[in-house]
Parts: C-alpha cells; sequence; structure tokens
C-alpha cells in the first residue's frame, strides 16, 4: 500500500537531482565541489520555501554510490521536515540506497489529492536508462489503482529528446512505453526527471514533460556534444493542486559563484 499523507491545497514540493556526492567530504566535479554545492541549493530552497510537503530525490545522489555518500546526501537534506522519496540514477547503486534508508525509495506516495510514482529507470553498469517489465508492472498497478487521484510520474532518465544530440543514446531506451501509458491514462499530469543537467519545461497532449538542473554543474542546453555550462546550480518547486493543475518553477542557488577547472576529474 502506498505512503499517504494529508496536506491542504496545493501540495508543495520540491525536487533535488544530480548531487553526484563522493565518500570525501571534497570530491568535485570539474573543480566544483558537490557537497558544498548541494548545501548552497539547499540553503536556497530553505530561503524560498517555506512549506515542503515532500522532497523528491530523482537519481545521482551519488557519484561513487558509496555508503559514506548517500549519509551525507541523507543529513545534509535532514532539515527539511518533510517526507522524502529516492531513486536511483546510472551513477548509484539501488541496492546500497534501499539497505540504508528503506523508508525513502518506496515507489508509490498518495499525498492530498495526487499519486505521485517514483521509476527506477537506471540500468548497472550503464548509463542509458530502462524500465524493466518489474518497473512497468509497478507502473500499471499505480494508474490502475490511483482511482481519481492526479498523477505525477518520476524517472531519472528523460523520456523525451531535449534537443542535445550527445544524450539522446543515454535517454530511457523504452520511453515509447512510458509515453503509452502516460497517453492511456489521463490521471497522468507530469512528468518529472532528472539526468540532463538543465531547465526542461514541455507541454504535450495536456502532459507537462520536465527535467531540473543539478544541485552541481549544469550541462549546455541545445549542444551537440558534451558541453558544460557555468550556470548555478539549482532546484524545482512544484505546486500540485486539487484540481489537476500544477504550477512550477526553478530556482538556481544565486550566492553560489561557479568555477570549473577543466583540467581535474570530469564527469
Amino acid at each position: 500500500m502506498p505512503q499517504q499523507h494529508s496536506f491542504p491545497s496545493p501540495v508543495h514540493v520540491v525536487q533535488l537531482t544530480d548531487a553526484h556526492l563522493f565518500a570525501d567530504p571534497a570530491g568535485s566535479l570539474l573543480g566544483l565541489k558537490t557537497r558544498e554545492s548541494l548545501a548552497h541549493v539547499i540553503g536556497q530552497v530553505r530561503r524560498e520555501q517555506l512549506r515542503i510537503d515532500l522532497l523528491l530525490c530523482t537519481g545521482d545522489l551519488s557519484q561513487d554510490a558509496s555508503v559514506a555518500s548517500y549519509e551525507a546526501f541523507r543529513d545534509l537534506t535532514a532539515v527539511f521536515d518533510a517526507p522524502t522519496r529516492w531513486l536511483p540514477g546510472n551513477h548509484d547503486e539501488a541496492q546500497v540506497m534501499a539497505a540504508l534508508a528503506p523508508e525513502l525509495v518506496q515507489a508509490v506516495t498518495d499525498i492530498g489529492a495526487w499519486r505521485i510514482v517514483m521509476l527506477d529507470s537506471a540500468v548497472l553498469g550503464s548509463t542509458f536508462g530502462l524500465l524493466a517489465e518489474g518497473q512497468l508492472q509497478v507502473l500499471d498497478e499505480a494508474l490502475a489503482t490511483a482511482g481519481e487521484r492526479h498523477c505525477l510520474l518520476c524517472c531519472h532518465h528523460q523520456p523525451v529528446d531535449i534537443g542535445c544530440a550527445w544524450m539522446a543514446p543515454i535517454g530511457l531506451r523504452n520511453a515509447d512505453a512510458l509515453l503509452a501509458r502516460v497517453k492511456s491514462y489521463p490521471q497522468v499530469k507530469a512528468v518529472l526527471w532528472g539526468h540532463v543537467h538543465q531547465h526542461w519545461d514541455q507541454l504535450r497532449d495536456g502532459v507537462r514533460y520536465l527535467a531540473t538542473p543539478s544541485t552541481c554543474i549544469q550541462f549546455a542546453p541545445g549542444s551537440e556534444e558534451f558541453k558544460v555550462s557555468d550556470e548555478q546550480p539549482g532546484y524545482r518547486w512544484l505546486r500540485l493542486h486539487d484540481d489537476g493543475r500544477l504550477d512550477t518553477g526553478v530556482e538556481r542557488a544565486l550566492d553560489y559563484v561557479v568555477t570549473l577547472d577543466f583540467d581535474s576529474p570530469g564527469y
């Protein structure tokens, strides 16, 4: 049975994604210390989001899949007094996450008038994503039993073309299976993911498709080949209304100075 939480409308949700933490507190990507940048984003969230009903963490919480990195992520986000849900990305180890924090990796959460479905699209040892048969069954059951609840689907890998040619091969390989279910269930109002380290917001057939900046380095939108941006790390907020409407936006950690070192270890 999904966890249920009652909150006044609208439900206030925050998404954090792609923190890429290391066991080493000083671990960095392209010279950017990922724990430090996550801490700055969290500070921004705390200043701007005075109420949070649910925190969604959509993969690549860790870069090295170490217990210490997940403990650090859990401790840094513990400042939010809200139910939290994790799902794995291509740099994560789902079993390590589940062993450390089983209460955080639940697939289905009912909150207010909404059902949140967290789908594991990670493929062990691969950068691309795939929803295995078991995950599709989780999705089918969640949608079939949603009743009058509106649905927000979350995964790590992008299910649509975002205009970055180099990222297309490392997206969700069986996106058609996901999109067919979205089309079949009008309860689905939005699909939310990480992985792409950039902002994306598109309305397709009445469904909102959303990607969110990383809490560390950013990828340049519209790039043909791998390219990073000097934009600041960020997060997404969502307001989920009882009638199925949603409001959402992306905010950046304005107090964080991005200084990249292209001679240091990269992504």
